[in-house]
């Protein structure tokens, strides 16, 4: 029997749930209004024990119980018993429920304590005393804090640290209890000296925090979803039919011709939900949030200054936090669960080319993380079309490789041009024609499709935003997240705690520290450091690519001295390369050390709210990674080889080190191999080192250590760990940043260089494809359920993406106008061409040089290396000839080829901008099916409403008309009794009341 239900009993059965000022039972009056608005809940209530109530709610039951207790009456032998006869951890699951079985794990807690020799069997007692999961006061906050008490006394050290943490967490875990969180305790674990709380909302504060969060909620009206008509609804099953392998195989992905009513959730209006399943009515991802949201707003103020759940993580009082997965995802006799099925039918590498079950992420995840899938769902769908027109752009190159005349011009060995020493003294004379291969291959990236496609890429950008956010519409009616608006966080503990000390700074006695807030003046000397920082961060980029620079220079003059003709003709591949692989190196290690000093920069600023943080966070971690990927890029595409000067009159640095030139075919097959390799290394470096090997290895080691600290008891080692266990060495969730860092990272190399790489959208495309498996697995199966996060747009990423995609407009315009060969070759067959032809273009290009004319110890040492003597060389530029009266001056061609680049410029970034600007308004942002669809729920809930009211007067004049009825009735079958009028009125009154 159990003790508390001893005196529960002794309640009289009629006994109304009002106070009493006779009874002993003179706490009662304290219960919550829930039992006496639903009486039938009681019997619930009371095998709960009140776990839901405060210590000082109970009353006389706590005394009573303690009393018995001080007897000696003790359960444990017998639950010890009975555990015997039945495992106690496969009726709670293994940890998913409270020792009971009925009520659900929402939240865990995990804490660290120092464990002495005698506490096994005495935490093991701790254990088995929370299966009752009452309530008491502050100072007892969990069931078999006692046996702590036993322990301390016994323990002849005591830690101060460890007795402040244990003092912190009993006052929270009271004020849990207080704000009507039930929890249990658990130190009887595998792993020594972590201990765990779970907690569990009932029934009515899950309700209390819907209400007050707003949470749209299904209610029991139903109603049609519009189905398209005739020649459309034709063509969608046409289409389900043939997609219908590539879907995933779950209820929640399977098109839907009904949908439920959803409405603010609200405890008056109980009525108009469907409550027939109380369990299922909110789900786990929904109880987990309610949960943290009661953790974020409960505090312990009996320390130093007030502390919610952020500053006891911080302060390591808890370890750890999180919501439980729903079980487990692989095993033999694993019961069905979300888990499972996400991870068979979204998070398995067998399965990519299948659609994601993205309703199914946003019922076990939420709608933040489900927005995110989403998002890398269409924009890899949107890099299908991309790829197909770039494969088709280079095969074009490909196939008129052979009949473009300026490449054929100078693989012709009859032209015998002589090009001019490429570095002073140890380079000499060379051939034109033994740069043949980079010309053909220049061919390949650099014709007049590369233009087309550059326009493609701008209007896809367009559209693919457009796309997007349609999608985004389509999702947020779904997830009845229409009308949803973000209210004001909670401020972040860091904010809270600089506020408080801003507070005590102050000389006056008020110390109302709700008034006070942090002003710019606070944040001056943060903001400083920041402008500081991020301004050296980039200066550190550009050193560093400057010395790269000057490792390319020094390195291709080494290689020149070399005697073999063999390094002599790869000296220009050799230094390329490696330069690339440097930069590669580089910029993934630079891009790990600028997240973390974005994240330090963020933390010094003491943003209020944690939406705050993250937008700061995102835009400095950006800012830097942008120009750390970025730098070196640009540098080929718009500065290599524009400050060379001329044989003769070279630009030196360090007045040792001649500026690098382009290759004969142009800087435009450099800037594709530079772009390339550091796209593909980055992707395949990032993905395969970072997001596979890392992970592994954090948990191979987390998975050593707890080995190494476990008992070796054979009975404890034997015993399946709890969920709570399992979950605990799982990675902690550290945000969504670094996965949309990287996606969007790679947005800017398909957008922004694609004039020099067609293939860079089929690259993103084949990583997309694994790297939304790869994020699938790594969050169902090696992270921790992060709690689930409202949210209805991808927030500032959308801001940033709309950003790269105006920007790629004009770095394109400017790779074909200025990098590219295109804007000469179109000036020289319209203004210089005598037959029309591109026959001659090479050599309009290039200017010549009197071997004279050159400066004392910068002409070649070996003058024969070609076996004749050379007079006049040819450099790349478009400059007077040695013979004419202004020589080496800049001749009036460059002129005309610079005005029409300049031109060409306005002209493709205005036009493209225009139309860009022409898709987005022309594609509307809401589809129209989902405006009408809303707007026939707003009709519906007025005509509930509606109804609702009608039906409430028509029962009030009901109640009237009886109410007369009965008035008369009674006037008219008793004249003769002596009572009064007004008498015999209410006695009959009173009758209908009773009813």
């Amino acid at each position: 029997m159990d003790k508390d239900e001893i005196h529960l009993r002794r309640l009289p059965a009629a006994a109304p749930w009002g106070p009493h000022a006779d009874s002993e039972f003179h706490g009662v009056d304290f219960l919550p209004g829930d039992l006496n608005e639903a009486p039938e809940e009681t019997g619930m209530r009371v095998n709960k024990k009140y776990s839901c109530l405060p210590a000082e709610e109970k009353g006389i039951h706590i005394i009573n119980i303690r009393a018995i207790e001080d007897i000696g009456y003790d359960q444990h032998e017998s639950t010890l018993l009975n555990s015997l006869s039945k495992n106690p951890d496969a009726d709670c699951k293994y940890g998913l429920y409270f020792r009971d079985g009925k009520r659900k794990v929402d939240y865990i807690l995990v804490y660290h304590y120092k464990k002495s020799s005698a506490g096994k069997t005495l935490t093991r007692r701790v254990h088995h005393n929370d299966s009752s999961a009452r309530s008491t006061k502050q100072d007892q906050p969990l069931p078999g804090k006692g046996v702590q008490l036993e322990m301390r006394e016994s323990e002849p050290h005591v830690d101060y640290h460890e007795d402040d943490k244990r003092f912190r967490r009993e006052e929270y875990e009271g004020n849990l209890v207080e704000a009507g969180l039930e929890l249990e305790r658990d130190e009887d674990t595998k792993i020594h000296g972590v201990g765990f709380v779970k907690i569990h909302a009932p029934w009515n504060v899950l309700c209390r925090e819907a209400e007050f969060l707003k949470l749209k909620m299904p209610t029991k009206k139903m109603y049609q979803i519009n189905q398209t008509h005739g020649l459309l609804k034709k063509i969608n099953s046409v289409i389900q039919k043939i997609t219908e392998p590539i879907q995933p195989k779950v209820a929640e992905h399977k098109p839907q011709t009904v949908k439920r009513l959803s409405y603010p959730f609200s405890r008056e209006k109980q009525h108009l939900f469907d409550l027939s399943d109380r369990d299922s009515f909110f789900d786990s991802k929904t109880r987990s949030t309610i949960v943290y949201e009661i953790l974020k707003r409960t505090t312990c103020t009996k320390a130093k200054y007030s502390m919610g759940i952020t500053s006891l993580l911080a302060n390591g009082v808890y370890s750890a936090a999180y919501p439980l997965h729903d079980g487990d995802y692989e095993g033999e006799n694993v019961e069905p669960n979300d888990r499972k099925l996400l991870c068979e039918e979204w998070a398995s590498y067998g399965v990519f080319y299948k659609y994601q079950p993205i309703d199914l992420v946003r019922k076990y995840f939420g709608e933040k993380i489900g927005l995110y899938f989403a998002w890398l769902g269409v924009y890899t769908q949107m890099l299908i079309p991309a790829s197909i027109v770039g494969i088709i752009v280079f095969l074009y190159g490909c196939a008129t490789v052979d009949e473009n005349i300026p490449s054929m011009e100078m693989c012709d060995q009859r032209n015998n041009i002589t090009m001019c020493p490429l570095c002073d003294r140890t380079c000499s004379y060379w051939k034109m024609s033994s740069a043949c291969a980079t010309a053909r291959a220049s061919h390949l990236f650099d014709n007049p499709a590369t233009v087309f496609f550059s326009v493609f890429m701008a209007l896809w950008a367009a559209t693919f935003m457009e796309h997007w956010k349609r999608k985004q519409m389509r999702l947020n009616y779904r997830w009845d997240l229409t009308g949803f608006e973000e209210e004001e966080d909670h401020p972040r503990a860091e904010y809270e705690a600089k506020v408080l000390e801003k507070s005590l700074r102050k000389e006056h006695k008020q110390k109302e520290t709700d008034k006070e807030k942090l002003t710019w003046k606070d944040r001056f000397p943060a903001y400083l450091t920041n402008f500081v920082g991020i301004i050296f961060m980039v200066g550190l980029t550009f050193a560093i690519v400057f010395g790269v620079i000057i490792y390319r220079i020094s390195t291709a003059a080494a290689l020149a001295i070399s005697s073999t003709p063999s390094g002599r003709s790869s000296v220009r591949v050799t230094v390329t390369a490696t330069a690339v692989i440097i930069n590669l190196v580089v910029i993934i290690i630079l891009d790990e050390v600028y997240g973390c000093i974005a994240r330090w920069l963020t933390q010094i600023e003491v943003p209020k709210t944690d939406k705050n943080f993250e937008e700061r966070l995102i835009f400095k971690a950006f800012l830097l990674k942008f120009v750390n990927a970025y730098t070196p890029i640009f540098y080929v595409a718009f500065f290599k080889g524009r400050f060379v000067g001329r044989p003769g009159d070279y630009v030196y640095i360090f007045h040792s080190f001649r500026m690098e030139e382009c290759a004969p075919g142009g800087c435009l097959m450099e800037l594709c191999i530079q772009l390339s390799i550091i796209m593909l290394g980055k992707q395949l470096i990032q993905n395969n080192l970072f997001e596979i090997g890392i992970p592994k290895m954090k948990k191979f080691i987390r998975y050593m250590k707890l080995k190494r600290r476990r008992s070796l008891d054979h009975e404890e080692h034997m015993k399946k760990k709890q969920r709570y266990e399992v979950d605990y060495n799982l990675e902690p969730f550290a945000g969504l940043t670094p996965e949309y860092m990287e996606m969007i990272i790679q947005f800017g190399f398909v957008t922004l260089f694609v004039a020099s790489f067609p293939l860079a959208p089929l690259f993103a495309l084949l990583n997309n494809i694994i790297e939304i498996r790869l994020d699938a697995k790594k969050f169902v199966t090696e992270l921790r359920r992060p709690v689930a996060v409202r949210a209805k747009d991808i927030g500032i990423w959308y801001n940033i993406l709309r950003g790269i995609g105006k920007l790629a407009v004009i770095i394109n315009a400017f790779v074909i106008s200025f990098t590219s060969d295109f804007i000469p070759r179109l000036v020289y067959l319209y203004m210089y061409s005598e037959n029309g032809t591109m026959h001659g273009f090479v050599n309009h290009t290039l200017s010549s040089f009197n071997v004279s004319d050159f400066q004392a110890g910068t002409a070649p040492n070996d003058p024969m290396d070609l076996g004749y003597e050379v007079q006049i060389c040819r450099y790349k530029d478009y400059r007077e000839p040695p013979w004419s009266e202004n020589k080496y001056d800049i001749s009036k061609d460059f002129w005309a080829v610079l005005a029409a680049r300049l031109a060409f410029v306005i002209v493709f970034q205005n036009l493209v901008m225009f139309m860009s600007d022409f898709v987005d308004w022309i594609i509307p942002d809401i589809p129209k099916d989902i405006s009408q669809q809303i707007h026939k729920e707003k009709v519906l809930m007025v005509e509930v409403f509606m109804r609702e009211e009608q039906g409430k007067l028509q029962m009030l004049e009901t109640w009237k008309d009886n109410d007369k009825k009965k008035g008369e009735n009674c006037n008219n079958h008793s004249p003769r009794l002596p009572r009064s009028r007004s008498g015999s009125l209410s006695s009959c009154h009173s009758y209908p009341l009773d009813v």
